[in-house]
């Protein structure tokens, strides 16, 4: 029994730890250190101080909505002769290349289809600026996120910035996803994190390197958790930029929630397990530390899930008396949030919801490794049902 209650309280342990005690940890760490936060205010530099900026964005069949993104970029406040539009099609069958031209990109990148990272890694080849943004075809950006987003580069210790991204549901839509909750929770710890060292990922939708900075990565292992740990491991910071804003539609349902970040799980396990997240050669303690509790701790959530129901089953099975009363309450704890996110298909309430969000998306990394073990991960990718 001891064995049973040290696996059961270890893992219990670990996921309170990744979920709350790691957020927790980090606000009083700040708390304490005091002063003006590490991480950039976005502060928009003089327009003499701007740098020289290219935006690239990585499209597969995205004619609804490249048009759009392209003006987006051409109202960004950000001195034009300054702002390079490069759109990379990667192996496009519809009018995407187009649209592009004639919505006023200035290099539109017709290749054949490699996958995001690889169209990516062709915009850098022939982009001029001295800073590289990047940005998803359906990702609007606030007028100064540009700017906001060029002034962490200020700080010469900074090789990577990522900004603010915003979910919001497609108009009348009304979803059972609560990816927008997740997210709000996310950025704040992401905000910790720069604030006290660097972050541990980033997102698509709004996120710049140095030129010299950036990484080309295999293809198979996206940017929004490879370049963040790579460009530290190169004695750079990874920093978070809450006034660089942008918004993207989010997955309608949380059924297709489930498969987007099934999907994103199947690319990040090779990150993990072979790109050299798990190395803590390179990275500072503290940021080593960042790593295990939000990241890795974060990808074992269903095995230490599994390993708390059968170490709880076994022990209401063996023990007696005031113990046994103990780890009943414990496991009728686990039990009704099952319950909660299976009733959550017939029964849209919000506490329901996001029950069935959590289980489900804490299940993800599961489904992402067996995905991979089975038959590996692909590098073409394809947009996320009701997201454009």
């Amino acid at each position: 029994m001891l064995a049973l209650e040290i696996v059961f309280w270890l893992c219990a342990a670990l996921i309170v730890w990744t979920q709350a005690g790691y957020p927790l940890a980090l606000a009083v760490a700040a708390r304490a250190r005091g002063g003006p936060p590490r991480a950039p205010a976005g502060t928009a530099p003089e327009p003499q101080q701007l740098p020289a900026l290219s935006l690239v964005i990585a499209a597969h069949d995205e004619e609804s909505v490249i048009a759009a993104k392209v003006l987006n970029a051409r109202e960004l406040d950000y001195p034009p002769e300054l702002l390079e539009v490069i759109v990379a099609c990667d192996g496009c069958t519809d009018a995407t290349a187009e649209r592009a031209r004639a919505a006023g990109a200035d290099l539109v990148l017709e290749l054949p289809r490699g996958g995001k990272i690889r169209a990516q890694d062709a915009a850098v080849e022939r982009a001029r600026g001295e800073l590289i943004a990047f940005s998803d075809a359906n990702a609007l950006w606030e007028p100064g996120a540009a700017r906001a987003l060029v002034a962490a580069f200020a700080d010469p210790a900074v090789g990577y910035a990522c900004g603010q991204v915003r979910f919001v549901q497609a108009a009348g839509r009304g979803g059972d996803n609560q990816e927008g909750l997740y997210w709000r929770y996310e950025m704040a710890v992401r905000e910790l994190e720069s604030r006290l060292s660097s972050i541990t990922a980033g997102n698509g939708a709004i996120y710049a390197t140095r030129r010299e900075s950036y990484i080309v990565v295999d293809e198979i292992m996206g940017h929004d958790l490879s370049l963040p740990f790579n460009i530290v491991k190169r004695g750079q910071r990874a920093v978070y930029v809450p006034g660089a804003r942008a918004s993207e539609k989010m997955v309608p349902t949380i059924g297709g929630e489930f498969a987007r970040k099934r999907r994103m799980m199947s690319h990040t396990w090779p990150i993990l397990l072979r790109g050299g997240m798990l190395s803590p050669r390179g990275y500072p303690p503290g940021y080593a530390l960042m790593i295990f509790s939000h990241r890795v701790l974060r990808y074992a959530l269903p095995f230490l899930h599994l390993a708390v129901l059968a170490a709880n089953i076994a022990l209401v099975a063996g023990t007696d008396g005031g113990t046994r009363t103990l780890y009943l309450v414990t496991l009728a704890l686990q039990v009704a949030l099952l319950v909660a996110a299976a009733a959550a298909g017939s029964v849209r309430w919000r506490p329901l919801l996001v029950a069935r969000y959590y289980v489900l998306t804490a299940a993800s990394p599961a489904a992402g490794l067996w995905d991979w073990l089975r038959h590996g991960t692909e590098a073409a990718w394809e947009a996320a049902e009701g997201t454009r």
